[in-house]
């Protein structure tokens, strides 16, 4: 099944934005700062090298989105600097991986990178403060590929969920957030990033089909995150699973190779999750133009193998 994406067409004298109710940076900005947070995550594949003229490519579209803040996966070190300087952004690199651009003033980094994600606050021009943390888990072995190409049973799926190291991983971050986490009333937070991994939201009765005849699957990097009491901001906002599958694995692997082999299983692993004093008033899957799939990738206006998700809040 192929993905359900919202898309954003970027054109080339001005960006023209083709999602109902989706204003340009400049004019979702001045009208709206005061009343609402627009918080990106967004997979760069390899930090979008992977296709020709990227870097100007990926300004032009957080520019057309009016985001604030950008939690970034694969992004080789170097992206969170350059995009946050074509932006005139604050930006913090944390390791080779992960990089959050903001907007706003990043106040306090101090929070260390752990095996799989790392946290900062950022500050509002009103003052307020909001804690954002930025995940990207382990991808092997990757639970669709479990149930889809290898039929295995659940309790078969759950163990290598924990071999692959996710479980572990998303139990370690949400530990480091446990302070962030208590204090949520007084400074909102976010955990965003690619999990490599579905939601229980997702694999429901309704979805079965899409999900290869499964159902109910706990997938612990989701059943985790909501007993900690964080919220799913794109489920939240489509609460239906099978009218906006909201998937972002993958627009350039409709089958397993890309083009070719079997039907790669479409899913929903990139999340903004959130708990505190915010109100989700929108949340998407965006990519640019219509990607071609790979090999035939390298001139595709959207420079990534993964959806991003943007997610707006009101504050």
């Amino acid at each position: 099944m192929s993905p359900k994406l919202k898309r954003v067409a970027v054109a080339t004298a001005a960006v023209a934005v083709a999602v109902t109710g989706l204003a340009t940076a400049s004019t979702a900005h001045a009208q709206d700062e005061a009343a609402e947070l627009k918080v990106m995550s967004f997979n760069l594949w390899h930090g979008g090298s992977q296709v020709n003229d990227y870097r100007a490519k990926q300004v032009e579209f957080i520019k057309s989105t009016g985001a604030d803040v950008i939690t970034l996966q694969e992004s080789s070190v170097t992206s969170a600097r350059e995009l946050a300087k074509a932006l005139d952004w604050d930006y913090l690199q944390a390791d080779a991986d992960r990089g959050i651009i903001s907007r706003y003033e990043i106040v306090d980094d101090t929070q260390q990178p752990s095996n799989a994600g790392f946290g900062v606050h950022i500050e509002l021009d009103s003052g307020q403060r909001v804690a954002v943390w930025n995940a990207h888990l382990g991808y092997d072995p990757y639970g669709p590929y479990d149930a889809c190409f290898d039929n295995m049973s659940v309790d078969e799926i759950l163990e290598r969920e924990a071999e692959s190291g996710r479980t572990g991983q998303i139990t370690d971050i949400l530990a480091d957030m446990r302070d962030d986490l208590a204090n949520a009333d007084q400074t909102p937070v976010l955990l965003t990033g690619d999990f490599n991994a579905p939601s229980h939201l997702d694999w429901t009765a309704a979805t079965a089909d899409s999900h290869c005849g499964y159902s109910d699957i706990p997938w612990p990097t989701s059943v985790k995150p909501a007993e900690a009491g964080l919220t799913d901001s794109f489920r939240e906002a489509n609460p239906d699973p099978a009218a906006v599958p909201g998937n972002t694995w993958s627009p350039v692997y409709p089958k397993h190779d890309g083009s070719t082999g079997a039907d790669e299983p479409q899913d929903r692993i990139d999340y903004i999750l959130y708990k505190g004093g915010l109100t989700v008033t929108d949340s998407q899957a965006l990519v640019v133009g219509e990607p071609q799939p790979v090999p035939d990738h390298a001139d595709n206006e959207w420079t990534s193998d993964h959806a991003a998700v943007l997610t707006t809040f009101g504050l």
